[in-house]
């Protein structure tokens, strides 16, 4: 009898461990994220570290936070696509609250991102540093490559337009879907392209020419929210406090977004 406490004591704590590591992987969870390409870049070097700190799994499907590519964020939910976190311009997150897409007061803003241009690398770089600088280049360029999501749509609706050449640059300008600005003007398809910087930041191949003039620019913030139908809520929102963390802002700020102060 004596012998038999141990023992009992030993299967109990056997017991107690075996369900204190079935409750952990129970409270791992598989969180579903679609985000835009402005935060893409930071969103790539801090998942690792998220993952390896909490035990979650991450799984990441990318878009534009607007349009009608196929692979853009609105076009993935209105087909159904899971989804527990959404991140991409605010403006595009408030519209699908409103749609009923993503949960009213689940925006957490996560950085502000400003548009550039860029030119092939090696490739003659026309001044950019003031407005009617670039009204010349854009007069001058060839051919412009500008993206289907936020950037894109301030140059085509509006810059362009209060610059007074819309009907001279819009022609041999080219709205590019499911692929980055930067990959277009380094493979010489275009001479100059606009984009977010955080986007052409990582494409090789390319020379930055600097970010648009204060006059001529628009910054826009880049925010998470919980999708509607989430099914890790509380995963999620641990993910959006992880990039929103102070911890997070040097990795944002070193893809050239500027982290949102707090």
């Amino acid at each position: 009898m004596v012998e038999a406490r141990p023992r009992r004591r030993r299967l109990i704590l056997g017991a107690l461990a075996a369900w204190l590591a079935l409750a952990g992987a129970a409270a791992a969870a598989e969180i579903r994220v679609m985000a835009s390409g402005g935060f893409t870049a930071a969103y790539r070097a801090l998942v690792p570290a998220f993952e390896k700190d909490t035990g979650h799994t991450v799984v990441s499907a990318y878009g534009a936070s607007m349009g009608d590519a196929p692979d853009a964020i609105p076009q993935r939910l209105a087909r159904g696509e899971p989804a527990d976190v959404l991140i991409l311009a605010a403006s595009g997150l408030e519209s699908l609250v409103r749609q009923g897409r993503a949960v009213e007061n689940s925006r957490v803003d996560l950085a502000e991102s400003r548009i550039g241009f860029a030119a092939r690398a090696g490739a003659p770089k026309p001044d950019m540093g003031s407005v009617e600088a670039v009204r010349r280049a854009l007069l001058d360029a060839k051919s412009i490559a500008y993206s289907a999501s936020a950037s894109g749509v301030h140059f085509s609706d509006e810059m362009v337009r209060r610059l007074g050449v819309a009907d001279e640059v819009l022609p041999k300008s080219r709205r590019i879907l499911s692929e980055r600005v930067g990959s277009v003007v380094a493979r010489g398809d275009a001479e100059l392209g606009l984009q977010q910087i955080s986007e052409l930041l990582p494409i090789a191949g390319i020379e930055m020419l600097g970010p648009l003039p204060p006059e001529l620019q628009r910054v826009t913030v880049f925010s998470a929210g919980i999708a509607a139908g989430s099914r890790q809520p509380d995963a999620a929102r641990e993910l959006i406090r992880f990039l929103a963390s102070p911890a997070a802002a040097p990795a944002v700020a070193a893809t050239g977004l500027d982290p949102v102060r707090r």
